[in-house]
């Protein structure tokens, strides 16, 4: 792969394992997600998401609780050629609102319990759609999504496209953004990203670190 047309979520699905069918995580409830649920479930994400028309490089905001399926959204957002832009679910009020409009999402995906407020906020500063995702596996994206095929072929990027957007809090209210680029990624052992659960963000640190070891 070329460094000029390099995605991010192709690499990681490089060192996927043989056998897709094998356990990658258990949840504390006894859930358990293999290799080929995280293939499936972020391809019926990103043919979700790309049946929305958004365009390569718009921005996916998400605030929800920490989740195995916000893994599979952020490597939806990889497989589409969109930016996933994580934030702590300790953002409230002008914090987020001042991300949004810096970000201008097209798409803000966030926990139910805030739907109300941070909806409001994201119509008002333009974004077209906003869903529901919760630690539960309920909420509007999924059962949106639960329809999309299972098969989804990533959109070509460049090695310097946006990948990933992230703020950090400070005193001033207003987040300190870095950004992220899909081939800045080789050579870390992973991201913290808001919103993966720990097991989803060790398995991400994990590809990663294999990633980092074949190049």
């Amino acid at each position: 792969m070329s460094p000029a047309s390099f995605n991010l979520y192709q690499a990681l699905r490089s060192v996927f394992p043989a056998d897709l069918d094998g356990t990658v995580l258990e949840t504390d409830n006894g859930l358990v997600y293999t290799w080929s649920d995280l293939e499936r479930g972020s391809a019926k994400l990103a043919n979700f998401l790309q049946s929305l028309d958004v365009p390569p490089g718009a921005r996916v905001l998400v605030q929800v609780d920490p989740s195995v399926e916000a893994l599979m959204l952020y490597l939806a957002s990889l497989r589409t050629g969109l930016v996933f832009v994580p934030l702590d679910m300790a953002c409230l009020g002008a914090e987020v609102a001042s991300v949004i409009d810096d970000a201008q999402p097209a798409v803000v995906v966030c926990n139910a319990s805030h739907f109300g407020w941070l909806s409001k906020l994201a119509f008002q500063a333009g974004t077209a759609w906003v869903f529901t995702l919760n630690n539960d596996r309920s909420g509007s994206l999924l059962e949106r999504a639960a329809q999309a095929s299972d098969q989804h072929s990533s959109v070509a990027s460049l090695a310097d496209d946006l990948a990933v957007i992230t703020y950090t809090r400070n005193t001033t209210g207003r987040a300190h953004k870095l950004l992220h680029t899909h081939a800045d990624q080789l050579g870390r052992e992973g991201l913290p990203l808001p919103g993966l659960s720990l097991a989803a963000q060790q398995v991400l640190s994990r590809l990663q670190a294999e990633l980092a070891r074949t190049q």
